[in-house]
């Protein structure tokens, strides 16, 4: 296997990891106003993703470098043509992750209040806009002669990849709603379990539409059999994701709509290759893994890197998963004394329960 096709199928899966985990950490946000009924329900909510958020953002950094050092042209074409959607998606994170911190800072109702939106709508923003540029990326863009984006931001915002923002913006509530029925006891469970259900309806229609027009779109393009049997066995994972939290069996549920991210965004990395960026122009403008790519010196150095520290990145998120695997409640958020202190860190007496 050439070494483009390696970095193609690793980048590919750092964006799937990406998904899977930010997804319920996004989901998780959108909820906050939703499922949280005062502030002691919304801080058990923060706490929830406190001890994991910020090393799940990790993914999408590093997917980002990847891309830089393997696929350089690549890079180049999609932060030029995509600069203002992914310009407001950094904003967001930057003021999320910024309210994470700062929430606790005051001990005031509208203090908490302004940084809780940002919190919403920092969740919100993101999980929209990277369905509709991975829309676009699968679609294809306005890519010339010369592997440059020459559209505007308005031929991003056409009807398929808005349809594909509503796709992860469903399915990231989904997953979080029902990683918080997974994570929390009481009233909180109760009501992430219903909203999952809700959410999950409406996920499962906005993905089989997108997928099936992602199917006629790229009818008899290489790899479409590889694409619709992955597509399939996301499907699948969602309506057992839906039916396992209908029964209360949350651990399987989070498994089922983990299983469908991942198996949604390998398709379409799968109904692309060997393009990385079609272009909607001419096919003979397109880029692929070969004209994209780095030098093979690069590649194998990168290759190197990746073997040694991939496997202690992965051992290290999975063992905090592990230590922070129990279920939490609002009688485990201590009495503040003086200013609050629910800033997103795990709690000191943390449940009984077990998360299963």
């Amino acid at each position: 296997m050439e070494l483009t096709t390696v970095w193609f199928i690793l980048i590919a899966v750092l964006w799937t990891g990406y998904f899977v985990l930010e997804g319920f950490d996004f989901g998780v946000g959108i909820l906050l106003p939703v499922l949280g009924r005062d502030d002691l329900e919304r801080r058990v909510m923060i706490n929830t993703i406190g001890p994991v958020w910020d090393g799940n953002e990790v993914w999408v950094l590093v997917a980002g470098g990847a891309t830089f050092a393997a696929f350089p042209e690549w890079y180049a074409t999609l932060f030029s043509g995509f600069y203002l959607p992914l310009f407001l998606i950094l904003v967001s994170l930057i003021f999320r992750n910024v309210a994470f911190e700062y929430r606790s800072k005051g001990d005031s109702e509208t203090w908490k209040q302004w940084w809780d939106r940002a919190i919403f709508f920092g969740s919100l923003v993101p999980a929209l806009l990277w369905g509709v540029a991975f829309g676009n990326i699968v679609r294809g863009v306005e890519i010339d002669a010369d592997k440059e984006f020459v559209g505007s931001f308005f031929d991003l915002l056409n009807p398929y990849a808005l349809l594909g923002g509503l796709v992860t913006l469903s399915l990231f509530v989904t997953h979080g709603a029902i990683f918080l029925s997974l994570k929390t006891v009481g009233e909180i469970r109760s009501r992430a379990r219903s909203i999952a259900t809700r959410t999950g309806l409406a996920a499962a229609v906005f993905a089989v539409v997108f997928l099936g027009w992602t199917a006629v779109q790229r009818d008899g393009a290489e790899h479409f059999g590889w694409f619709v049997g992955m597509a399939v066995v996301a499907a699948v994972a969602l309506l057992g994701a839906l039916e396992a939290n209908r029964r209360g069996r949350e651990g399987w549920a989070f498994v089922g709509t983990a299983t469908t991210l991942a198996f949604a965004v390998a398709s379409l990395f799968t109904s692309l290759f060997p393009n990385v960026m079609p272009s909607s122009l001419d096919d003979a403008w397109s880029l692929t893994t070969t004209n994209a790519a780095s030098t093979h010196t690069t590649l194998v150095i990168m290759t190197w890197v990746a073997a040694i520290f991939t496997p202690i990145v992965l051992a290290y998120q999975t063992w905090t998963f592990v230590i922070f695997r129990r279920r939490i409640g609002v009688q485990h958020i201590p009495t503040p004394k003086g200013v609050a202190s629910e800033s997103p860190q795990a709690p000191a007496r943390p449940a009984a329960d077990a998360a299963t």
